[in-house]
């Protein structure tokens, strides 16, 4: 007599179908707001401006402030690329290293900017009662203060006033805009379920902040960066080109400073064209990165601009306008049954 034999099933784990996030995922979804050509267009040209500056020394072919008397308003050529100025400076070689003062005190002007909306903006959001309308109301009062006639009184104190002088300036006029918008972002967060669980469970109340919020808010803080630094590049260019900032700070408004100065325009155009080029091309990269921070913020954008990157890789042209064109032959229309023409 045979017995019957025994199985013994062996139990399988399950797959997890959570993906383990690496370094490398991270990086990609902390940049997933730049991932569209208009932005990293932006970056491309800005970082071509990062490196000139870094570079300076080694891309000039002249000393910005050496004279050559035997060489004055000369126009471009292969010994001076873009002319030289009244005196036979080297006008690339001023454009290039003006590209170092320009940056300089953007991203300084732009960190304290930034670093002081993010406090008082999200504290401002967070808090209730006198205390949010306090800060509040100090970013008002921040928001109408005029940055120019402020910086021709701090620049009148000093013979020569440093850049981190200038870029605190145009910093602490800079930042009471960014506030008010983080301030009413975070308005809108403090009531979410995360927040009302994270505050449930006693943490306090800088890791709710830092952890809870700032990650959600990194979106509206790029923007407010890249529109804060555009406010301050234009500020220093335009503190240049009236005075206010003495001419040993070399930039791109010094340059137009000068060439206004000596009567420059319009004969001499190698001397203002490039700066004032090279102003609308950071101009440009700027606006184009923040174009796409807009994108990755707003749902309606982003979801717009991945359509229209699905129809362009189809080969779709989204310029020409779609016409529903019927395509049944006057023979295929059944014919008209209905009693008036049957008894006709």
């Amino acid at each position: 007599m045979t017995t019957p034999s025994t199985f013994h099933l062996k139990a399988v784990p399950a797959k997890s179908t959570e993906t383990r996030a690496t370094f490398w995922s991270q990086l990609k979804a902390s940049l997933a707001m730049f991932s569209n050509r208009k932005s990293a267009a932006g970056l491309i040209i800005l970082g071509v401006f990062v490196l000139v500056a870094i570079f300076a020394p080694l891309i000039a072919p002249y000393d910005p402030n050496a004279q050559h008397l035997d060489e004055t308003l000369q126009p471009p050529s292969f010994t001076h690329l873009l002319g030289t100025t009244h005196i036979g400076q080297d006008v690339f070689s001023q454009l290039v290293y003006g590209t170092r003062g320009v940056l300089v005190v953007g991203f300084l002007a732009t960190i304290m900017a930034t670093v002081v909306a993010i406090v008082v903006g999200v504290t401002a959001g967070y808090l209730r009662g006198w205390k949010s309308e306090s800060l509040s109301a100090l970013s008002n009062v921040f928001l109408v203060i005029p940055g120019l006639p402020l910086m021709i009184i701090v620049a009148s104190q000093f013979d020569d006033p440093p850049l981190a002088l200038i870029a605190a300036v145009l910093g602490l006029t800079g930042w009471a805009w960014g506030a008010r918008v983080l301030r009413a972002q975070t308005m809108s967060l403090r009531n979410r379920d995360f927040i009302q669980a994270a505050r449930a469970n006693g943490e306090p109340l800088h890791r709710i902040i830092l952890v809870e919020m700032l990650p959600n808010l990194m979106a509206i803080i790029a923007s407010s960066f890249v529109g804060t630094m555009t406010a301050a590049v234009l500020g220093l260019t335009t503190l240049a080109f009236i005075g206010v900032i003495p001419v040993s700070n070399l930039n791109w408004g010094t340059i137009l400073f000068w060439a206004q100065q000596n009567n420059a325009f319009p004969d001499y155009w190698w001397w203002y064209v490039p700066a004032g080029l090279c102003i609308a091309l950071l101009g440009v990269s700027l606006a184009l990165i923040n174009f796409g921070i807009d994108e990755y913020v707003n749902p309606r954008l982003r979801s717009a601009g991945e359509r229209a990157r699905a129809m362009k890789r189809k080969g779709m042209n989204l310029t020409t306008a779609v016409t529903q064109v019927r395509t049944e032959s006057p023979a295929a229309v059944p014919a008209d049954t209905s009693p008036e023409s049957t008894t006709a």
